[in-house]
């Protein structure tokens, strides 16, 4: 009985701590707001929508342990749901000039307030678990490199289809003129969203039988787990707050084409989550803040410079070049990632006293030990 009760005031004071938490994060968002500039909070905002993005996708990739190469294809729908449902009547007007915008988005646009972006968000999450559900389905028969290949190519085809669907996406011109609606607190907000969410599945029973399945995928079969319908449940919701990352990144660049939605996008989430550690939501937070900062401050090596006298010339790209440097030490070097499978929680930081205060008291002899 007191072990019962001893849970139930854990799980309570866990809830309790984790509302102060939020809450302090957001009046931290409202002081960041008022007082930094808009080039910093452009830098925070992409942070936001990469947790959002590495989150979601850890738990196909880290939790279920299935090899995904779709995630820019679910972020491409959600992010041209948002753009078609919030771009304004006259700017769709002005944007499809080759051929004309099809019925109905040509006759109706979003309110650009925070209920209809809501909403719009929402949508282009369910159109990202729409696509995932639709390629899940033949894929999950499949396994290993063979899954990868058939995810890559569903990101491929969405990235053909929206250079040339011009009627509805606009083709390689894209979409510009897109409010400027995902302010930080919509990005920190969906973060937080996801990272709860997908820490509370992983810690449910459907949590482990992911893990299950991502051990041994015979044995989890064996005990009474369905591995298509796990599976697809991990590759559902993770489509779907791709979508919603996807669908916040547009508003906050204000445009949207087939480009900022290539290969490179799941490239980046890869690293993020593999150099945070697969199967760690903690890991992939951290992780996933400090590339959108990192890609910043490498700018540097990208830009002209004078080294004595010689002269090295800008080359595009290099930031990739590093963190793909960093990729493979990991990998030789640290196979488990940064944060390997750990996670913060509570309970771990409730026992830190204790551990030091283990560390602190030296061991008492014993009668044995002052006989050897």
């Amino acid at each position: 009985m007191r072990k019962h009760l001893y849970a139930a005031y854990t799980k309570h004071l866990n809830t309790l701590l984790t509302l102060i938490l939020v809450g302090i994060l957001f009046l931290t968002l409202r002081w960041a707001d008022t007082r930094l500039d808009d080039f910093t909070l452009r830098i925070l905002r992409t942070g936001a929508v990469y947790i959002v993005a590495a989150v979601s996708y850890n738990l196909i990739n880290g939790i279920t342990g299935q090899f995904s190469l779709g995630p820019n294809g679910f972020m491409a729908l959600g992010g041209y749901t948002v753009a078609l449902l919030m771009l304004p009547l006259p700017q769709k007007k002005f944007v499809w000039f080759l051929k004309p915008l099809i019925w109905p988005f040509n006759s109706f646009s979003f309110p650009s307030t925070g209920l209809f972006f809501s909403l719009a968000l929402i949508l282009g999450g369910l159109m990202g678990a729409l696509g995932a559900f639709i390629v899940g389905i033949p894929s999950f028969r499949l396994r290993g490199d063979y899954l990868a290949i058939a995810t890559f190519g569903f990101g491929e085809i969405i990235f053909v289809l929206a250079n040339n669907l011009i009627p509805l996406t606009n083709g390689p011109l894209g979409m510009k003129g897109i409010p400027e609606l995902a302010s930080i607190y919509w990005c920190f907000g969906w973060a937080v969203i996801a990272t709860l969410i997908v820490k509370n599945i992983a810690n449910s029973s459907y949590g482990r039988a992911m893990k299950a399945v991502r051990d041994d995928e015979v044995a989890a079969e064996a005990m009474g787990v369905s591995v298509f319908q796990t599976k697809m449940l991990a590759f559902v919701v993770s489509g779907f707050f791709a979508g919603v990352a996807g669908g916040l990144l547009v508003p906050l660049i204000t445009t949207i084409s087939p480009t900022l939605f290539t290969f490179t996008m799941t490239f980046n989430l890869l690293i993020i989550i593999v150099l945070g550690g697969l199967g760690s939501i903690t890991g992939s937070v951290i992780t996933a803040f400090s590339f959108a900062i990192a890609s910043e401050l490498l700018r540097a090596v990208e830009a002209p410079m004078n080294i004595g006298p010689i002269h090295i010339p800008g080359i595009a790209g290099m930031r990739m070049v590093v963190f793909s440097a960093l990729l493979v030490l990991l990998m030789i070097f640290y196979r488990r990632g940064i944060f390997g499978q750990f996670e913060l929680s509570w309970d771990w930081i409730r026992s830190i006293p204790a551990k030091v205060a283990d560390k602190e008291v030296p061991k008492k002899w014993t009668r044995e030990d002052t006989s050897s």
